[in-house]
């Protein structure tokens, strides 16, 4: 998806019990919009007790109002109030309390290695700080670093592994000066205009004051503890995935397939036999299929306002051009942390986040977004293209915003990318593409986010009608695009927010057609990933961790995500058209299905590409 993972904090989940006279929420938009009055700076929640204990009982009696007053169906929204409190609470040496509310988390989470690592940094600071009196920081110190290395220490490694290198690189990048920085660039803009802060945004800053006062300074003792466990398990997971994998050979009779990467563009030339082109088109300084384009680029692209534009990948200024080295490296030594690989690159971005100052976090943070959005698409395309020599790429460009304060929504700009997606899907139905990969999606909760974040848009109740009305455009636009074109296999990830898809209202992974597919993301022995969404609308899981492909340029990194999930299943679905062009959508979507491997709990449905095409042959053998 478009949006970075937090380099500090870890979104956990939660389910609490049904109770029938409470009103009952069961999406995002019918949950109650809070608002706090804050003068001066956000950073002062976080760094000035006195400030915090100012700010946050309104925050406290509205979160414990809402878990008393509704029945919300949706457990990561449970999760995140949970949580909350539960930052307040160590805060506020409501130790009991945290307690319970951890208990309450761990008993009702599904995902097995999510369910045994929930809350224990917290837990662990509690017991430690339980265990005596400290006549000096140090002295708590050492506890704490002996509570967490034995509660580390019990944990299954084959289950908890990646969360907890996960948390290792997180906890080696984490600075007072990035939580503030992060956290000022974001909301100080909005708070300057309006002199208040929403619900989502005072919730932010009260667990931030945990994490800067209480956990921060562990942070040498977090991370000796994790290294030395992480190095006592130097076991790699299974990969279930390489037996499984289908390689088509050239000569195996195959029929050529048009499958379209709709995403951030793409760059050709580390895909020059792939691509598609346009019959329409020549290369003579003329507009012959009538697209308005002299010369067509062979795609459709619109930049960040929704016009149309040539250019298939994001067009790079110089000073962009001069940092890409920069930033690639950067990228790399943050997902070589996050594996726990000792690389140059991973050095290099320690000492840098070691040494940033908090007004440099904007401006490193923003270069970071360019550098994703830039190598998002032609990433996805290799995953897409990989082993299969009929495929025929097709860049379909959108353009998202790597600034962290976006530009104020406008109904006018709403109704621009709907059209924009209309028009999308027009020439993909035009030019007769029979797979679609999405790997992105947007929310009716993020354009909330840029009026707060702009100081615009009324009251938090006013800015959520007004962005669901401008939601409801692009969501109704993209409705009925797809459903225009049946014949059209739309594949999405199901995003990386680690919450329901269907709750949220997410797009496109929360749309429900016969020709959308959502997939969610597993590692490499098809444990679900921290960091996936879920619901009923996630009908497969492929893998989305450590996936390596292209980058612009031709050089190959790992990235990991639903979005790189999502092109495993568009992949598998070219395959099967390619040695059988007769299949219809709903033949895809069951061969598909019908291949996975079901979990034991129902939540997993792991795709088998060796095992779909076998299906398609039986079939072929028996028709």
């Amino acid at each position: 998806m478009k949006s970075l993972l937090s380099l500090c904090f870890v979104a956990l989940v939660a389910l609490a019990p049904l109770r029938a006279d409470k009103p009952r929420i069961t999406s995002q938009d019918q949950l109650p919009r809070y608002n706090y009055p804050l003068a001066g700076k956000v950073t002062d929640v976080i760094t000035n007790d006195a400030a915090y204990a100012k700010f946050a009982p309104a925050v406290r009696a509205d979160l414990e109002k809402l878990l008393n007053d509704y029945d919300i169906a949706d457990r990561s929204t449970l999760q995140n109030v949970l949580l909350t409190l539960v930052s307040m609470d160590v805060t506020e040496g409501r130790y009991d309390d945290a307690l319970k509310r951890i208990a309450l988390a761990r008993s009702l989470e599904e995902k097995p290695a999510t369910k045994l690592t929930l809350g224990l940094l917290a837990e662990s600071y509690i017991v430690a700080r339980r265990s005596g009196e400290f006549s000096s920081t140090s002295a708590f110190n050492t506890a704490f670093a002996k509570v967490y290395a034995e509660k580390i220490g019990a944990l299954p490694w084959e289950l908890v592994g990646d969360n907890l290198k996960s948390a290792k690189a997180g906890a080696e990048v984490a600075s007072g000066a990035l939580i503030a920085g992060n956290l000022e660039s974001q909301f100080q803009p909005g708070v300057d205009k309006t002199g208040r802060v929403s619900g989502e945004v005072a919730h932010t800053l009260v667990a931030a004051h945990a994490i800067y006062t209480h956990f921060l300074p562990l942070k040498a003792e977090r991370v000796a503890a994790l290294t030395a466990f992480v190095a006592a398990h130097k076991q790699v997971k299974q990969d279930r995935w390489s037996a499984r994998q289908v390689v088509l050979a050239p000569d195996a009779k195959l029929t050529p397939v048009v499958v379209a990467i709709w995403d951030s563009g793409i760059d050709f030339g580390v895909y020059p036999k792939q691509q598609w082109t346009n019959p329409a088109e020549k290369i003579d300084g003329r507009d012959d299929d009538g697209n308005g384009f002299v010369d067509d680029v062979h795609g459709i692209a619109f930049d960040l306002k929704s016009k149309r534009v040539p250019e298939l990948l994001i067009p790079l200024t110089a000073e962009q051009r001069a940092s890409y080295a920069t930033m690639r490296n950067w990228t790399k030594g943050y997902i070589d942390l996050q594996a726990n690989v000792d690389s140059p690159e991973a050095t290099a971005i320690k000492q840098h986040l070691s040494t940033l100052k908090t007004a440099e976090v904007k401006p490193f943070i923003e270069s970071l977004g360019l550098f994703g959005n830039y190598t998002h698409g032609t990433h996805v395309a290799g995953i897409t293209a990989a082993g299969n020599p009929a495929i025929r790429l097709m860049a379909a460009r959108i353009s998202f915003d790597f600034r962290m304060i976006p530009d104020v929504p406008t109904r006018e700009q709403a109704e621009a990318d709907a059209a924009a997606a209309r028009a999308v899907v027009a020439y993909l139905k035009s030019n007769h593409v029979r797979v679609v990969n999405m790997s992105w999606g947007g929310s009716p909760r993020e354009i909330e986010d840029a009026f707060e974040a702009n100081g615009a848009g009324g009251t938090p109740e006013e800015r959520r009608k007004t962005a669901r009305e401008y939601f409801q455009l692009f969501r109704v636009a993209m409705t009925e695009a797809m459903a225009s074109a049946p014949e059209i296999l739309f594949v999405a990830a199901a995003g990386n927010s680690n919450s329901d898809a269907g709750f949220d209202e997410f797009v496109p992974s929360g749309i429900v057609l016969p020709n959308i597919l959502t997939v969610g993301a597993v590692d490499q022995a098809g444990e679900e990933t921290s960091f996936s969404s879920f619901g009923k609308n996630v009908a497969v899981h492929a893998n989305g961790f450590e996936v390596e492909s292209f980058l612009p340029g031709g050089e190959r990194m790992k990235y990991s995500g639903t979005s790189m999930a999502s092109p495993n299943v568009a992949n598998l679905a070219a395959k099967l058209i390619a040695l059988e062009p007769k299949l219809t959508v709903e033949q895809v979507v069951a061969l598909i299905k019908l291949g996975a491997d079901r979990s034991a709990d129902g939540r997993i449905n792991l795709i088998d590409p060796k095992r779909s095409v076998a299906l398609l042959l039986a079939m072929r053998r028996e028709g």
